[in-house]
């Protein structure tokens, strides 16, 4: 493992070293014509206890190299993370962009990591900027990273409430290794997660509605270090890899849209649908469910309805499965 020190003299950019580009000066330029004040403050996250940088922020998920996230900030001052899988010796762009992002917003841009083998991204910056893209956006025109693996990406405000952002992450010249696509066959590996605690208080409110109707809720993670995106598929069979769900193979299934789920829900689990979206996704990926259902006689005269959900959020490497039951009365 690469220690602190040598990771710094390699990796660490200093804003100056971008002005030098031309990055600051451009946004200078545009921060004028603006009418901005240009002395923006870089608000870093702090450094927590833990050791762990990703423990000071609000993680939204993954992000992939070439594309965009959108958000907005909700509370001052706030820092959202992001995780990018880098290939071995890549050259990185990253930038909150003029387009998507809101009018007179200052933010500030870092980057940690890569996640070691405990899971922690570090607290050392290896590449940071406060206004170098438009305005008092933030932008950091080429990072080199040479160790492959998952960054943090962290965008920060302190004055940002209520306003939005879109991060651009791309490769420059070609500077970042192609991804080989998954293999044929690839299965995902999925570890289990906690919920949170506002899903589970939301959980157990709806299971105290009424005597004869029950749900489970479960978080897994998985690591994806392919090119593209894990599909519903590959996510429905990994859950059928747990010795619970087998029951649920004799149904194909049904692909719905996260918006289809909604209507499959019974109504004191409908509060679920919202919270699950904000609390995992990462505002631009495609979710998409797989709904599985059987009925049997769970006494003489009495039936059981069981409906299984895999909810697939591919760029936040996430599978939740939603499990509905109601027996007759």
């Amino acid at each position: 493992m690469m220690g602190r020190k040598l990771m710094e003299a390699l990796f660490v950019l200093p804003v100056a070293v971008l002005a030098a580009c031309g990055g600051d000066v451009a946004g200078t330029e545009q921060a004028m014509e603006l009418g901005e004040n240009t002395q923006g403050v870089l608000y870093a996250p702090p450094a927590p206890a833990s050791g762990n940088i990703l423990d000071s922020t609000t993680h939204l998920g993954s992000v992939n190299l070439g594309s965009a996230v959108q958000t907005s900030f909700t509370t001052n001052p706030q820092y959202y993370s992001f995780k990018v899988q880098v290939p071995a010796s890549s050259l990185v762009s990253l930038e909150v962009t003029h387009l998507g992002s809101s009018m007179y917003l200052d933010t500030g841009l870092f980057v940690y990591g890569p996640k070691n083998a405990s899971g922690s991204y570090g607290t050392t910056v290896l590449a940071q900027d406060d206004d170098a893209g438009y305005g008092q956006l933030s932008k950091l025109a080429s990072v080199p990273l040479t160790q492959p693996g998952e960054y943090l990406v962290v965008v920060s405000a302190g004055s940002g409430s209520g306003k939005q952002f879109r991060l651009q992450t791309g490769c420059v010249g070609g500077g970042c290794s192609t991804l080989a696509p998954a293999p044929a066959g690839y299965q995902l590996t999925l570890t289990e997660q906690a919920i949170t605690s506002q899903l589970q208080s939301t959980l157990a409110t709806g299971e105290a509605a009424y005597h004869y109707t029950s749900g489970s809720l479960r978080r897994f993670d998985f690591a994806w270090p392919y090119s593209g995106e894990p599909t519903l598929a590959q996510a429905d069979a990994a859950v059928f890899g747990f010795q619970e769900y087998q029951e649920y193979g004799y149904d194909a299934g049904t692909a719905l849209t996260y918006a289809q789920l909604y209507g499959y829900l019974y109504s004191e689990f409908q509060p679920l649908h919202a919270q699950i979206l904000s609390t995992y996704g990462n505002g631009v990926e495609n979710v998409q469910v797989m709904t599985h259902y059987y009925t049997r006689l769970v006494a003489p005269g009495a039936s059981g309805w069981f409906r299984l959900n895999v909810i697939l959020f591919p760029q936040s490497r996430k599978v939740i499965v939603f499990e509905q039951t109601a027996y007759e009365t």
